[in-house]
């Protein structure tokens, strides 16, 4: 009899402990995965100060606006607070759910959609304002796909880290919280310049 309570006890225990672990996993792995992709993007929240400086950005537009990498929603949710139609496109299913609740709980779920997608795989062709928290290694990349996508009345505003061979038309911010904005048809404009100018 005593043995086998023990039996169930150890049973009870793995079983426990194998549950903590699955949970666990499953949680953590959608945050550790993108550290293994190619070009890792992490979830870094953004500051309030970059929330500000990305609206400053978008006063006095209109039309779509997609955060590229949206993590927990903030500037999506920012956004339809102030009239946008806002759609966020984030890898990690946990942070899409999270911005769900918090559209909710702010009350623009109307405005808002949340996607699980990667980003190299999603067309933004039909927005004309893009947010996008970015790194370094990514830009380039980034930029050709905009570039190809996008038509000449879209606003491109870069939070962080600036790609690399367009020049600015606003800036705003200084630190970490520097954002920059590239309206597509001067953008372009300039990058031929650029081509040329190497040639």
């Amino acid at each position: 009899e005593a043995g086998s309570q023990r039996r169930i006890w150890g049973l009870m225990v793995t079983a426990g402990v194998g549950g903590t672990l699955l949970a666990l996993y499953a949680v953590a792995t959608p945050f550790v995965t993108p550290a293994l992709r190619r070009v890792c993007l992490p979830f870094v929240p953004a500051t309030s100060t970059q929330i500000q400086n990305v609206l400053k950005m978008l006063e006095n537009r209109s039309g779509s606006l997609v955060d590229i990498g949206s993590g927990d929603g903030r500037i999506v949710i920012a956004a339809a607070k102030r009239g946008f139609k806002a759609v966020g496109y984030e890898l990690n299913p946990w942070l899409v759910w999270y911005s769900r609740y918090r559209a909710w709980r702010d009350g623009v779920h109307q405005n808002t959609k949340f996607y699980i997608a990667d980003l190299w795989k999603v067309s933004f062709s039909h927005y004309t304002n893009i947010v996008v928290f970015g790194v370094p290694q990514m830009m380039p990349q980034l930029k050709k796909k905009l570039e190809e996508e996008l038509g000449c009345n879209a606003r491109i505003i870069a939070c962080r880290f600036p790609f690399p061979s367009w020049i600015p038309d606003h800036t705003t911010g200084e630190g970490i919280d520097t954002v920059w904005a590239y309206d597509l048809k001067h953008s372009r404009s300039e990058t031929k310049v650029l081509e040329v100018a190497e040639f």
